[in-house]
């Protein structure tokens, strides 16, 4: 006779939450508010830029992309890495100062998710010091984050690994994460991370851009309307 089979001390593994960050936990786009600030707060950054104009007027109708790229460079001109990595989380401070600019049924979403015991991770194309600093600030620095990142040059920080679309799946790879339940954001851009989602979730999505989404996933996305 055989003997009876061990119990199981395996444990499910959580579920796996993944929210995106600019539109979903705030309203708006947090790096370019950064920058936005650098070139307001100095004339130089502004004079540095006029060099530039020709470049900008070129490319604009070609890749908005780029022309950003540019203006974050000029913005970042002469700015070593402590020294950002400072104004990142000083702005990141002064920026939850202004409650208003952050989601607050997405931030209780969140927070629900991490009660139930899931396993919560921000995957943003917002750079990593500047959204680190602020999901600190707001009471949320144990949660997991995939950002982008800039890179140190002689010149300046300049920009490095950018995380969005299919680089979000990349950055999850790396971290070990190759499924997940759950994924929220705001964006035609997270297809890639929304359509392995056994609950792919499009907040605040207008009917034009929840059709669009249905179209891209092939089937139709769970609706969020937070405030």
């Amino acid at each position: 006779m055989a003997p009876p089979a061990a119990a199981s001390d395996d444990v499910p593994a959580p579920r796996v939450v993944l929210f995106d960050f600019d539109g979903v936990l705030l309203h708006g786009d947090a790096f370019y508010l950064f920058i936005r600030s650098r070139y307001a707060r100095s004339w130089l950054r502004k004079l540095l830029v006029l060099p530039c104009l020709p470049w900008l007027l070129l490319q604009l109708p070609f890749s908005r992309r780029h022309a950003a790229r540019t203006l974050v460079h000029a913005a970042l001109f002469g700015t070593g890495e402590q020294r950002y990595q400072a104004q990142a989380r000083a702005f990141a401070t002064e920026l939850v100062q202004h409650s208003r600019l952050f989601n607050r049924d997405a931030l209780r979403q969140l927070r629900r998710h991490q009660q139930a015991g899931e396993r919560v991770i921000v995957v943003t194309g917002c750079e990593q010091a500047l959204v680190g600093g602020i999901l600190e600030q707001l009471g949320l620095g144990d949660v997991e984050l995939l950002a982008s990142r800039l890179r140190a040059t002689a010149t300046g920080m300049r920009t490095g690994f950018h995380n969005i679309g299919a680089n979000k799946l990349k950055a999850l790879a790396g971290h070990g994460v190759r499924a997940w339940q759950v994924a929220y954001s705001d964006s035609l851009m997270d297809v890639p991370m929304l359509k392995p989602a056994a609950e792919p979730v499009l907040v605040n999505g207008t009917p034009k851009l929840c059709k669009k989404m249905d179209a891209a996933l092939g089937r139709v996305v769970g609706r969020a309307e937070w405030r």
